[in-house]
């Protein structure tokens, strides 16, 4: 189907790799910091991951009884903390025993409708003559109109119920009044901008005062069925029944998922997983949705689009009957008539979308945009309006023009307040209503180019260029082996997702993408996400077959951990949701002297005292081996709190770790046993290697040490402790250098005892070759400058006569013994 007037345009052309690529990483991630004894707190009290832990500290859920309850999701209100609630109860009860024509008025999305529904199905179950009214999208309009209310009036309504609507009808319930009906307004949206009410009972969880102010309308209308069943003398609980209407209309109007609307959302999935509905099973079958599998994503993208499709391309009576018959065969023609109609819109939403998308390129400069169409369906500008907000991250404002009039729907970001955007062109249209996030209007078409430039005029002046950076939020940071089915089974306990809670994000630093593959007809790529030395699946939807960046390139990835069904099989899987080249900011190496130093102090050190047992740190172990070096350092860096690396070779580190992380010091366990005091500024210190001897007591202040090290780093640690202290071969290398120069000092001297080849000495293993040199008599030294001279007439000797080379050779055999034994494990005990 082609919208009248719409000559379909030609669909924008492919974009390339390089710019996918742009578009992938034009977003800010952010990593919020975190108190890291909370998340500590939390995973020993709740027996959580970390990265659980994570996501509830940076949600401001750090106190142990505020994440129980919040996993719990069992927050509810009693009905007399609803002021007012049982006044209007009783109110609409005296109706019901006078046999009043009671008709509930509502709205034609998901949230109007389903709200009807729950209002129209307590009322009937109390014996009240109720009927009901859905307004048309286009003939209506939004809300409760004047010809509606004089339609009502004639056809012998006595008591109007507004539900979803009428906050903002002031004239519209003065007029209802007047021609002898009496009127309940319940609702959920803003009131007008001069804070007038409707002059009639009013339930508004913000106006009224309830605990839960967030409520959509489909909740407003629950708690209101709970005050008519309990004023009735029936038990209150009765209205549960209708939680799965609550839970889709919660879902599809897109209100936070906090408090009170957590527990209706979860409470309502698992009635809607077992209705007795028999339209909302019609509904799941052509959905192909499995009620086993039910969730927030099934509601938001295949139950309530079609839900919703007939009020926006038609009426949405359709949407009403279904969820009001009791006849089978009527549900399943109802539920294929509503898919139907699902398809017809997404063909009309295409259409349009391409459309506005080329309008886009003429529109004048500014940091927001207004679309005007001849013969936009305005039942979908909405969404439309939603596709180019997120695409562009500018509020977006569409409007449907026909004849002299335009419908206008508005979407913002998180920036802009649109309503307020409105208002501040109010001057330009006929109505106006909606909150922050959303909004609709009705315009002259005549005024649309100065509304326009009065909109754009606002929000240039309230909107920054930073402003219009999307923003991806980061809940944790992962190590790629965490990345699991347990984790992914585990963050579930947050759900269900939404406004106010959304999915998590978790940021996996230094990944690597490779394996490419297009998926949905080209339109998303398939491929493999590698980190700390785990693979996992991954999808990046919109990009085509290109990666984010380019195969093998290191990178962070923020991604969301899901579950994935399919054909009996459950797995986990990564969705990306932003992916960036790694720029990590750079590492500070503390502790390393100066070579002439270094030499100078390991040849004067008291090889006694250095075999002196630690004197003991007050900072709790951690073991987090085996699990990703890079993840765990970004992790700690992230928290904001000071961080310590040690390692056994620390240049050698630095340089292998510089292109993957940073922002943290890193020094060697060498400089950490001299100096115990370099880690008592930093609050983590983490062992990258392990140490070869009882250090791990040995740091000084407060905090955490994370054993870090993995296979790899245990192998590299016994490498460099060989390399210290094996030293028959390299004692005679150095002599036979010694031997030829005669005598060395400055820096002619270093660079001989510095050596050549790959890995060159370090200062404290130059000064051990010295050292046992000296005892044998083969070198004197003169510590001060220093300088070496080689002795006249050295006389051969046992290299066991010197008294270093005996404690070095010592401390080797030591050290391999406690890196293959005691130390891998015994250490974290």
């Amino acid at each position: 189907m082609q919208a009248p007037g719409v000559s379909p345009p030609k669909e924008p052309p492919e974009a390339s790799p390089a710019q996918r690529r742009g578009a992938a990483t034009r977003a800010r991630v952010e990593v919020a910091p975190y108190a890291f004894a909370q998340t500590a707190r939390l995973t020993a009290e709740l027996s959580c991951s970390h990265v659980l832990a994570q996501v509830l500290v940076r949600r401001g859920l750090g106190d142990p009884a505020a994440a129980r309850a919040f996993l719990a999701a069992g927050v509810t209100h009693p009905l007399s903390a609803w002021p007012g609630l049982a006044r209007t109860a009783w109110r609409v009860l005296e109706h019901v025993e006078r046999g009043s024509r009671i008709t509930v008025h509502g709205d034609y999305d998901v949230d109007g409708v389903c709200s009807t529904a729950i209002l129209v199905r307590v009322l009937r179950t109390l014996g009240a003559d109720a009927d009901w009214y859905l307004p048309s999208r286009i003939d209506d309009g939004y809300g409760l109109a004047r010809s509606t209310v004089e339609r009502l009036a004639e056809r012998g309504t006595n008591l109007l119920i507004t539900v979803d609507c009428a906050v903002t009808a002031v004239e519209e319930v003065a007029l209802a009044r007047s021609l002898g009906m009496d009127v309940v307004v319940t609702d959920h949206h803003s009131p007008r901008a001069d804070g007038q009410l409707p002059d009639a009972p009013l339930v508004h969880p913000r106006v009224n005062g309830y605990p839960c102010p967030d409520l959509c309308a489909a909740g407003v209308a629950h708690k209101l069925a709970q005050a008519l069943l309990e004023g009735a003398g029936e038990d209150p609980a009765l209205a549960d029944e209708d939680l799965d209407l609550v839970a889709l209309a919660t879902v599809a109007d897109v209100v936070p998922l906090q408090g009170e609307n957590r527990r209706l959302v979860r409470a309502g999935l698992r009635v809607l997983a077992g209705t007795r509905k028999v339209g909302l099973r019609a509904l799941m079958d052509v959905a192909r949705v499995d009620p086993s599998g039910l969730d927030e994503a099934a509601i938001g993208f295949r139950l309530g689009p079609r839900l919703n499709a007939a009020g926006r391309l038609y009426r949405a009576d359709a949407g009403l009957e279904l969820l009001l018959t009791e006849d089978r065969d009527r549900a399943r023609a109802v539920a294929q008539e509503l898919d139907t109609v699902n398809a017809e819109r997404r063909d009309v939403e295409t259409q349009i979308r391409f459309a506005a998308e080329a309008l886009v390129a003429d529109h004048p400069e500014g940091r927001a945009l207004v679309l005007a169409g001849q013969g936009w369906h305005p039942g979908v500008i909405g969404i439309v309006a939603s596709r180019i907000a997120e695409r562009h991250h500018r509020p977006t404002i569409l409007i449907a023009l026909d004849g002299e009039e335009g419908s206008g729907s508005g979407r913002s970001i998180k920036a802009f307040d649109l309503l307020g955007g409105l208002h501040a062109s109010a001057g330009h249209l006929l109505r106006y209503g909606g909150h922050k996030a959303a909004a609709g209007l009705t315009i002259a078409a005549s005024e649309v180019d100065a509304f326009r430039e009065t909109f754009l005029e606002h929000a240039n002046s309230v909107l920054t260029d930073d402003d219009l950076i999307p923003r991806v939020r980061v809940d944790a940071v992962a190590q790629g082996d965490a990345l699991s089915l347990d984790l992914a089974e585990e963050l579930q306990q947050l759900a269900p997702f939404g406004m106010g809670n959304p999915a998590v994000s978790l940021l996996v630093p230094a990944a690597t993408m490779s394996e490419p593959k297009a998926i949905g007809e080209g339109r998303h790529v398939a491929f493999t996400l590698s980190a700390g030395g785990a693979r996992s699946r991954c999808v990046a939807f919109g990009l085509g077959d290109a990666l984010p960046v380019a195969e093998g390139e290191l990178a962070d990835a923020a991604v969301r951990l899901e579950i994935d069904r399919w054909n009996g099989a459950v797995s986990p899987k990564l969705v990306l949701r932003q992916a960036a080249t790694c720029a990590p900011r750079g590492i500070e190496l503390i502790g390393e002297p100066s070579f002439a130093d270094g030499l100078r102090r390991e040849l004067e050190r008291d090889l006694e005292a250095s075999n002196a047992a630690p004197r003991g740190g007050l900072r709790i172990t951690r073991d987090a081996r085996e699990t990703g070096i890079a993840g765990l350092l970004g992790d700690l860096v992230a928290s904001g709190e000071p961080v310590l690396a040690v390692a056994a070779h620390a240049p050698h580190r630095a340089r292998a770790l510089s292109d993957r992380v940073g922002g943290f010091a890193l020094t060697s366990w060498a400089a950490l046993e001299d100096d115990p005091g370099l880690a008592a500024p930093f609050t983590h210190v983490v062992a990258v290697d392990p140490p070869t001897r009882h250090l791990l007591d040995h740091p000084d202040g407060e905090g955490w040490t994370h054993l870090a090290w993995g296979t790899p780093e245990l192998d590299f640690a016994a490498r460099i402790h060989e390399w210290d202290f094996n030293l028959r071969d390299p004692l005679t290398v150095l002599y036979r250098a010694l031997r030829a120069a005669r005598l060395v000092r400055g820096e002619a001297g270093e660079a001989l005892l510095r050596g050549d080849g790959p890995q060159p000495r370090s200062a404290a293993l130059a000064g051990r070759l010295v050292r046992v040199l000296a005892e044998l008599g083969l070198v004197e030294v003169e510590h001060a400058e220093p300088a070496i001279a080689v002795a006249e007439h050295p006389q051969r000797t046992a290299l066991e006569h010197s008294a270093a080379f005996v404690a070095y050779q010592q401390r080797f055999e030591d050290g391999q013994q406690y890196l293959s034994s005691s130390n891998p494990r015994r250490a974290a005990a």
